[in-house]
């Protein structure tokens, strides 16, 4: 699908621009690279692209100018499904992400317990499953470190929290605590649980840990902000706030009203697998209030729905076509009867929002899109195969037939390429899935190949830093950023793609996900000025060095920030 087009918008140079750019390399989406051109930019829209020579009658007494002497320069990056918010974990919570063994995470713990006297509870996140038995960590090693606090820490991927002996008792999980619809308690031989919670089974423990405030959540967006600027990110869909949904939506607000709010937010809100119809009303209700002003200019717009088809295959609980290779007798289950899936995506999609589905195992992605097919047929194609550009998150295992069927039913494909790596995920799902289906996982280039609109994303905090330039060379060579052994990557290679798809994954096409690609995702007349320099051309440099250049420049809305 081609992207709008805006070029009724006419203007003139009567007035100087606010800033030009001379000497400086870009990318369309027709070219991969133009000669050295010159950009002017007024009132946070560009207003010229064109030839040097051209540039003079945009330059008044107060334009700043900048010579970027033929550097490259992109859209600003978007992550298509980055939680942005959850940045608050970083600043208050104990970081387990990066350490690489039990006694790590244990020192970790301790000195952060030692650094907090009279704290009442302890979180923290980003503990490896690969690095426990399948049924997850045990609580008496959290006990050696705590007894009369409650600790919840959840795992890298949020699919699975940790707790001690403490964390149990105040949330009431016992021997004879069922497990809940979607969610496991893993047990010890006795039935008494083990510490380890699975999926909707983490909901028990969240009343233990005291919600973060709207302070909090400013602090920590702001220092997230910073530092999406350093990485050449201007724009961010989250895909769903936690609960209550308020207080971040609150945190956002206040920034945004302080003009503190420097990227722009497409926000989505969750939808529970208990939930009934009527929570359509109370979505509605809180985009009324919160998120319709848009991501133009520095606001932001609630547009989408976040479901969960299935969990992840580390924790045994995504929803397979065929039987996990460490247990044979499960294939995982879907979160949702597929029915009432079925019915809340037409109801969705009949008030107006864009529906984002969490699947990770091949039959939850074949089910999330019998519940867009579904849509289509209840409510009609009104507008055309693009009209609702509903997507599926993750794509880990996905039948060859259905990637036709996200093109013939319009639907957004959101990978995070900064996972096609070979690592400690990449062994133990040699060994929960085997090695032929191992060897199949994250399918990018079939995508594009068969037109799919292809968004890419980080999933942050599950994946730190969410620098884009390492995604987009992970993207092309399916390997960790500065890996050379071919033996390293991921197969198949046939899925790697190209530097100019890669880039477009991260600019144009996220913009077309969301309805704003006549807004940003390129650089042309009449679009929002969001855009970065790289500090050298990466179409210039080998596909493992591409992670090595840097953002030396944002511009977001017309105006540099600091990097």
């Amino acid at each position: 699908m081609k992207p709008g087009r805006i070029f009724a918008v006419k203007f003139t140079s009567n007035e100087p621009a606010d800033l030009v750019l001379t000497q400086v390399r870009l990318t369309t989406p027709q070219a991969a690279r133009l000669a050295p051109q010159a950009l002017a930019v007024r009132a946070g829209r560009i207003v010229y692209v064109g030839e040097q020579a051209g540039i003079g009658g945009w330059i008044g007494p107060h334009t700043r100018q900048i010579d970027l002497e033929g550097r490259l320069a992109l859209s600003g990056f978007f992550d298509s499904h980055c939680h942005a918010t959850s940045a608050v974990d970083e600043l208050y919570s104990v970081m387990l992400t990066g350490l690489a063994d039990l006694p790590s995470y244990q020192r970790q713990i301790a000195a952060f317990l030692a650094a907090s006297p009279g704290l009442k509870a302890l979180r923290g996140v980003g503990w490896l499953p690969p690095l426990f038995p399948p049924e997850g960590p045990n609580r008496q090693l959290l006990d050696e470190l705590a007894q009369y606090i409650p600790i919840v820490l959840y795992s890298q991927d949020y699919h699975s929290a940790w707790l001690n002996s403490r964390a149990l008792q105040l949330a009431g999980i016992s021997a004879d605590t069922p497990n809940p619809p979607g969610g496991v308690i893993e047990r010890e031989p006795s039935g008494a649980p083990n510490g380890s919670l699975r999926e909707s089974a983490i909901q028990l423990a969240e009343k233990v840990i005291p919600a973060y405030t709207v302070e909090q959540y400013m602090e920590a967006f702001k220092t997230f902000q910073k530092s999406a600027h350093s990485w050449g990110l201007t724009a961010v869909h989250i895909p769903h706030l936690d609960e209550p949904v308020e207080i971040e939506l609150e945190a956002l607000q206040r920034l945004d009203q302080a003009g503190e709010l420097k990227l722009r937010l497409v926000v989505g809100l969750h939808v529970q697998p208990d939930d009934d119809l009527s929570v359509i009303e109370k979505l509605s209700a809180l985009r009324a209030r919160w998120g319709t002003r848009g991501p133009i200019g520095a606001s932001f717009q609630i547009k989408t729905a976040k479901i969960f088809m299935d969990g992840v295959i580390e924790s045994g609980t995504a929803f397979l076509d065929q039987p996990y290779a460490h247990r044979p007798d499960w294939r995982g289950e879907p979160l949702w009867d597929l029915v009432k899936y079925q019915e809340m995506c037409a109801a969705l999609e009949r008030a107006g929002f864009q529906i984002h589905v969490h699947a990770i195992g091949d039959a939850a992605v074949h089910a999330a899109l019998d519940g867009f097919a579904y849509a289509r047929r209840v409510n009609g194609p009104t507008g055309g195969k693009y009209a609702a550009r509903h997507g599926i998150t993750h794509l880990q295992l996905v039948r060859p037939h259905d990637i036709t069927r996200f093109a013939e039913l319009g639907v957004v494909a959101f990978p995070q390429p900064y996972w096609f790596v070979k690592d400690s995920f990449y062994d133990q799902a040699l060994k929960f899935l085997g090695p032929g289906r191992a060897n199949r996982q994250y399918p990018l280039k079939s995508f594009f190949d068969q037109g799919v609109i292809t968004a890419s994303s980080s999933d942050y905090p599950v994946t730190i830093p969410p620098r884009p330039l390492d995604a987009i060379e992970s993207g092309v060579t399916r390997a960790s950023p500065g890996e050379r052994d071919p033996f390293c990557s991921l197969p198949p290679s046939g899925e790697c793609v190209s530097l100019q798809q890669m880039i477009a994954s991260f600019t144009l096409y996220p913009a077309q996900a969301f309805f704003l690609d006549e807004q940003i995702g390129s650089l042309e007349v009449g679009k929002l000025a969001d855009l970065i320099v790289l500090d050298r051309d990466i179409y210039d440099l080998e596909p493992d060095q591409i992670h090595t250049a840097e953002v030396m420049l944002t511009i977001y809305d017309g105006k540099i920030q600091a990097v």
